[in-house]
């Protein structure tokens, strides 16, 4: 009774920290808990009073969830999906820890039970008879142990003379090139022996599949290596490659591997159709080998489940010495969570969840057939685990119109960034499907979809998919769209080489990505430095408040192009031109306003000293034409009764733009008539949109008589001309045009500091972009400025 009600014990346990770990959302209760633990990231001291299970509970929880509550935007973490199933593989944990502490003799009679019963039941579910099991936590354990008992079953001295057997034959490891990435390097690290000992296959390169290993090359490799004096011992095989999932020819290598004395062990996803009732013949060779790796928490959605490794072997000794078994009891707990899942779930079970995923596989496959901008790979057509599928350029090309010329230079690199960008993306809009890149040597970047791995992990069901496809479907044209216009926006940007200079970035997945030049001569290289980063960062900020659906940055987070703009996926129906145009106009504005800026007070201080000495002249002047005697205070006003003089001194305007002195004549004779003529020639926008119509949006075959570039502020219904200047086209426009209003009226009694203050009022109101000082032309010279 009393080991039942610790069982029991135990399991309550667990269910109750999984259940306060596994909630995200749960708030502590007060304020002062939050902030107590909340501090997780600061190390401290031991306390010297313990605490209770749940305090430090809620202190883990907190590590778990921390940095979700610091975060704005909480993001979507794929995570794995913890059932009653899984509850059961952490009780295994549990019961091991808690079993461990048995009499000795109780212990050695439980674990064997465990051990055997999940051998039996792993090598009849995956057809391996006759078989053992080792169970390791690294899944590459497993191949370094079975290594170690080739080697002591090939040096027969190994055990006494250790590694100075070696030397009279050296080992030979083969490896197919479509292996684990390091796997080779970890061999050799672990067993001590040098990269020599590593040999690499090369994959089919014309008949088979360019997955596959070489066979025949195999072979010729083999014979030189013995004509060498080495020893071939082991090669690793694939059933399922990492990348495409491919499976080796496994029947030939076991044959060749009999011929030359040779251990085959197999490894790979689709060893897990062996439990399926129709199994390719491809995969079923694979239980003629001397031994392979399988992972069935991936497979199954256990959680810290440990992999296994069957193998075939009749000397228990070299066994025990290569650590495929061991005589200490509590390491064959690990065998204890798996024990207790397969009997939850039941062969049937087993088998259910495994066809599931490859289900899941045939079903995404058949779907994306019907995607004509989608290139499939898969390695049998009607029973493949494992999808790949990539963005096709050359089939996108032709249905969007582009013309695949455009696309010659980088274009593997371009389209390579293009699917790394979609398979980021389908990754985060749909989490739950598992998908994620991989880089092939022939295929470049391709997005897989294994559920194998992650369907029992993730809980992925056919709804997923069918979301996946969904969302493959509105990315796919606006891929499309993006890769034909790269072209036209390359051209349109050296067609403004003046002013913009085109950044060739195939790393960055958009339209592409340009540089305002500054056009200030006679400029040092620092100070040049410094007006590019300014003026490029206050036009990135201008393009990203617009009203458009385009978006504007500055590009990857480590690229190697600095003070650029990057311009993100667009429609088919941009108008390239029309952006262009746009970026190179809001780059001349802000650069011409912040020269006008910066020149303000130097013009400012030289007009006003301009402006005095003309009137102080003026002054001179009238003194000898009029005469001493009028400038006597009571005397000139007798004179000027009766004699009145009809010279005047007359006021001076100052041109902020210009930084020129004039009269106030033109002025004053100018804004008489202002009222008259200013109902008449307000400027409108240089095109008007339809209703409806986006920024840089092209405008449908019935909108001709439109101009063909669009202004990017909201058109004026009530305009009655369609003539404009350059930059009402990018800013809004006003209602009255007030020409000699941006100038400086000084008098004789100017001051300097009442021009400085006219000179900001007139700035902040009437300053046009441009910086130039606006003056009133015919109908048809105000029509040739505006198209220029």
């Amino acid at each position: 009774m009393m080991v039942d009600f610790t069982l029991a014990q135990v399991g309550k346990n667990l269910s109750d920290a999984m259940r306060l770990l596994g909630d995200g959302q749960r708030e502590l209760e007060t304020g002062t808990e939050i902030r107590r633990f909340s501090r997780t990231s600061i190390p401290g001291p031991l306390q010297g009073d313990g605490q209770d299970v749940a305090t430090i509970l809620h202190l883990v929880h907190n590590l778990l969830h921390e940095e979700e509550e610091n975060e704005d935007k909480p993001c979507r973490h794929r995570m794995q999906n913890v059932g009653e199933q899984g509850h059961i593989a952490l009780l295994g944990h549990s019961l091991a820890a808690y079993i461990s502490v048995l009499d000795r003799e109780r212990l050695r009679r439980l674990t064997t039970r465990i051990l055997s019963d999940t051998t039996l039941w792993l090598c009849r579910l995956f057809r391996y008879e006759n078989g053992s099991a080792c169970f390791h936590e690294d899944d590459r354990d497993g191949l370094v142990k079975v290594c170690r008992l080739v080697i002591n079953d090939r040096y027969e001295e190994y055990a006494s003379e250790g590694y100075a057997v070696l030397n009279s034959k050296q080992p030979v490891i083969y490896q197919s090139a479509s292996c684990r990435p390091g796997m080779g390097q970890h061999l050799c690290s672990q067993l001590g022996l040098p990269l020599s000992s590593l040999c690499t296959v090369p994959c089919n390169t014309v008949f088979g599949s360019q997955h596959q290993m070489d066979v025949a090359l195999l072979d010729k490799l083999i014979k030189e290596d013995i004509d060498a004096g080495k020893l071939p011992l082991l090669l690793i095989a694939n059933a399922g490659t990492p990348g495409a999932g491919h499976t080796d020819k496994l029947g030939r290598l076991k044959d060749l591997c009999d011929q030359y004395n040779m251990w085959l062990h197999v490894e790979g996803v689709n060893l897990a159709t062996l439990a399926l009732g129709q199994v390719t013949s491809a995969v079923m060779a694979a239980t003629r080998s001397d031994s392979m790796t399988l992972t069935p928490g991936q497979w199954l959605g256990l959680p810290a489940i440990s992999a296994i490794t069957l193998y075939r072997h009749e000397d228990p000794a070299l066994s025990l010495a290569a650590g495929l078994t061991s005589s200490q009891p509590v390491e064959k707990l690990r065998a204890l969570p798996l024990w207790l899942s397969l009997q939850y779930l039941g062969h049937n079970g087993i088998v259910q969840k495994i066809k599931h995923a490859t289900t899941l596989s045939q079903h995404l496959l058949q779907k994306l057939k019907s995607l004509a901008s989608i290139k499939t790979s898969v390695e049998d057509e009607n029973n493949s685990p494992v999808v790949l599928f990539k963005f096709s350029q050359e089939i996108s090309a032709a249905s969007s119109g582009g013309s695949v010329e455009g696309y010659c230079v980088g274009e593997k690199e371009v389209l390579d960034t293009f699917n790394r960008w979609l398979g980021e993306q389908l990754a985060q809009l749909v989490p739950t499907s598992g998908v994620d890149v991989v880089e092939l040597d022939d295929e470049g970047f391709c997005i897989r979809f294994s559920p194998l791995l992650t369907a029992a992990v993730l809980g992925t069901q056919q709804e997923d998919v069918e979301e996946l496809v969904e969302k493959l479907t509105e990315l796919v044209p606006v891929m499309s769209s993006t890769m034909s216009l790269r072209q036209d926006f390359r051209e349109e940007s050296h067609r403004h080489s003046a002013s913009l200079t085109y950044v060739e970035e195939i790393s960055w997945p958009g339209l592409g990505a340009v540089r305002y030049e500054p056009q200030a001569e006679r400029m040092d290289e620092s100070r040049r430095k410094q007006e590019l980063e300014k003026i490029n960062s206050e036009l990135l900020r201008k393009l990203q408040d617009l009203d458009t659906d385009i978006i504007f940055s500055t590009g990857p987070e480590f690229g190697a192009e600095e003070d650029c703009i990057f311009v993100g996926m667009v429609t088919e129906d941009v108008d390239v031109s029309e952006l262009v145009n746009t970026i190179a106009a809001l780059g001349r504005d802000i650069e011409e306003n912040g020269r006008l800026l910066d020149n303000m007070t130097e013009v400012v201080r030289k007009g006003i000293l301009e402006a005095e000495l003309q009137l102080l002249k003026a002054n001179e002047e009238k003194l000898m034409e009029e005469g001493m005697l009028r400038q006597l205070p009571l005397v000139g006003s007798v004179l000027n009764w009766f004699s009145p003089v009809g010279s005047s001194i007359q006021g001076r305007t100052f041109n902020l733009a210009a930084g020129s002195l004039g009269s106030t004549e033109k002025t004053y004779y100018t804004m008489a008539q202002a009222d008259n003529s200013s109902q008449q020639d307000t400027p409108t926008s240089s095109s008007q949109r339809m209703p409806g119509q986006r920024l840089f949006q092209r405008s449908g075959a019935s909108s001709d008589s439109l101009s063909e570039t669009s202004s990017i502020g909201p058109s004026d219904e009530k305009a009655q001309e369609e003539s404009t200047t350059a930059s009402s086209s990018i800013h809004p426009t006003f209602s009255a045009h007030e020409p000699e209003e941006d100038s400086l009226h000084t008098a004789s009694d100017a001051s300097p500091e009442k021009v400085q203050e006219s000179c900001e009022h007139m700035h902040k109101t009437h300053v046009e972009p441009g910086g130039a000082s606006e003056e009133r032309h015919p109908d048809g010279q105000e029509d040739e400025q505006s198209r220029r």
